[in-house]
């Protein structure tokens, strides 16, 4: 092995805002289906929808054969508001003492497969320690994004001091559960010209709003489009492994869109939209006339425009395809990555041990410097120069030059020329929106779609969500704001789908954001760190006068789940809290 570098520890940034959440009531309307039957208004008639149009759940008690009932501990070895790991046949659940009642849970989150042991109890709910997904303890039910699924949730009883826990040997080896959907049962499905709902857009907010819209009991035809060739996959995977297949990366598979009646259009181009007549026109000429129209378009990077732009071999990471090219044509090669934002140093992370050379040009003077501010940015830059990448600062591209049409140098301001075989460039993206120019529906000046907190748009029966979106901010007196974030596709993929059926929840919190921070607001005016930054152990409050706005950690898990649960808890964090270096309010139950 002698002259390799270690390999450089996988650079997993996860930096989160968190928020005080004011209102949480509205947002979490429980997708439960019971009550009364709810009407839906559908091309003018109300159509009634009962619960035996529910897709049959599995029997919640399966056959004694397919269930596994074990002892798994003394009713005195958890304390209240503990969790712990317990063995159950093959399997492994997560028990949780709360307000001195056992609840017993999946123990892996769905969204990534965290150890759900290792997040935070709090109010009734587990919170994720990655990503910061919550779940009902009580049900298991999804609360709070970013992931598609609920846990299974088991049976606890309690005989002789001891706890005993029930489960079915499938519910243990699945790890997830799937809310209970309708089924489409409009005739017209799969062939007609006219759609009930139509969703343009397949990233998070357009597949989540089709599934809250089955998951409510809407069986009506839905019909989801995307530029994509592939159906709906997990994009933020692509910057962090570039040679995933698609498959891999798949949110759900084939059979689930044709299980719930859910129409996927792939490589559909929408060119107009015709909000008198309700039709859109795809590039091809087909028609599609809509009921309710969601519009997700999400957003499209930029290129450079300089010198030399056409030659081959720069690339911008949009598709799975794209990631692909990239680590094939870098093996070995020099790669040089415009952009020292989370995209551009994901991608720099992954190619460390594939490269010949990875180099990394950025205006600023660091690293994640508008969101991270400057200590944290030039710790990972030192992290990340230890690991053979070399930095070009305070500096941009000029001119790309080619040799027989294949890039071979890229020449910065500075006039230093870098070597480079491939470049991968990650400096923004602007909103997908400019087939909307004609249509009537609102644009702002930067071609974002202004939305109220129903994500409803200008136009009545037209919602928006996801990257393309600007939105009214609680928390910053309703200002209109983008965060392009796919925890928050997420949830307003959720909003606008129940919106669309009358229900009136609004987009009342802006959640737990796991990595670009700050893109909607002045931003912070101090950061105070505890730990060692050297070490990379740390974690960053961020505070903006007297008040924490926001928390980065790194290797210090899981801290910032513990913040987020203080500040959803409705109580803020001051400033002189997080000076001391005394960490026991975290702990504490919110003073």
């Amino acid at each position: 092995m002698g002259g390799c570098f270690s390999k450089p520890k996988p650079v997993e940034l996860k930096i989160e805002v968190v928020l005080p959440e004011k209102e949480r009531g509205k947002e979490e309307l429980s997708a439960s289906g019971k009550g009364s039957p709810r009407a839906y208004q559908g091309n003018g008639t109300a159509r009634h929808f009962h619960t035996e149009e529910r897709l049959s759940t599995p029997h919640p008690y399966p056959s004694p054969q397919d269930c596994v009932e074990a002892a798994v501990c003394h009713v005195k070895d958890l304390e209240n508001g503990q969790m712990r790991e317990v063995e159950l046949g093959w399997g492994k659940v997560l028990l949780v003492k709360d307000n001195g009642e056992f609840h017993a849970l999946g123990h892996k989150c769905p969204h990534y497969g965290a150890p759900l042991v290792k997040g935070v109890l709090s109010r009734g709910r587990v919170r994720c320690p990655w990503h910061g997904a919550c779940f009902n303890i009580s049900t298991g039910d999804l609360e709070d994004f970013p992931g598609l699924d609920s846990l299974h949730k088991f049976q606890v009883k309690i005989e002789k001091e001891k706890v005993y826990v029930r489960a079915s040997k499938q519910a243990l080896q699945l790890q997830r559960r799937t809310k209970v959907m309708a089924k489409c049962i409009s005739p017209s499905a799969g062939y007609s010209s006219s759609t009930n709902v139509l969703i343009v857009g397949a990233g998070a907010a357009g597949l989540v709003c089709a599934e809250t819209l089955r998951q409510e009991g809407f069986s009506d035809r839905i019909v989801l489009c995307t530029l994509d060739r592939h159906l709906p996959y997990d994009r933020p995977k692509l910057s962090k492994s570039l040679d995933t297949q698609p498959e891999q990366l798949a949110l759900r598979p084939k059979e689930f869109f044709r299980a719930y009646g859910i129409e996927v259009l792939t490589e559909a181009q929408v060119v107009t939209v015709d909000v008198r007549t309700k039709k859109v026109v795809f590039k091809d000429g087909f028609k599609l006339e809509y009921s309710k129209l969601l519009l997700a378009p999400g957003s499209s990077p930029k290129t450079l425009s300089c010198k030399g732009k056409e030659v081959e071999n720069v690339f911008t990471i949009r598709t799975p395809e794209d990631a692909n090219r990239v680590v094939r044509l870098a093996r070995g090669r020099n790669v040089v990555v415009v952009g020292a934002g989370f995209l551009g140093m994901e991608v720099a992370a992954y190619l460390t041990e594939k490269a010949h050379s990875v180099s990394v040009v950025e205006l600023e003077e660091t690293p994640f410097r508008r969101f991270l501010g400057e200590r944290v940015g030039r710790a990972l830059m030192k992290m990340f120069e230890n690991n053979r990448v070399k930095f070009y600062m305070q500096t941009e591209v000029s001119e790309l030059r080619g040799q027989e049409g294949k890039l071979k140098e890229v020449v910065l301001k500075s006039s230093k020329v870098v070597r480079a075989d491939v470049c991968v460039v990650g400096i923004g993206a602007v909103p997908a929106t400019g087939f909307l120019r004609q249509s009537g529906i609102g644009l702002d000046s930067r071609g974002f779609i202004p939305v109220n907190k129903m994500m409803q748009t200008n136009v009545p029966g037209v919602f928006a969500a996801g990257d393309a979106v600007t939105f009214p901010l609680a928390w910053r007196n309703n200002r209109k704001v983008n965060i392009p974030h796919w925890q928050m596709a997420h949830a307003q993929g959720r909003v606008a789908a129940q919106n669309m059926l009358a229900q009136e929840a609004e987009m009342s919190t802006v959640p737990y954001l796991w990595t670009a921070m700050f893109g909607y607001g002045e931003g912070f005016d101090d950061v105070i760190i505890q730990g060692d930054l050297e070490e990379l152990k740390f974690v960053a409050f961020y505070t903006k006068g007297d008040e924490v706005i926001a928390v980065a950690s790194m290797n210090y898990d899981p801290i910032v789940s513990k913040v987020a649960e203080v500040l959803a808890s409705g109580r803020a964090i001051r400033k002189r809290e997080v000076e001391t270096g005394d960490m026991s309010w975290l702990t504490g139950k919110g003073s």
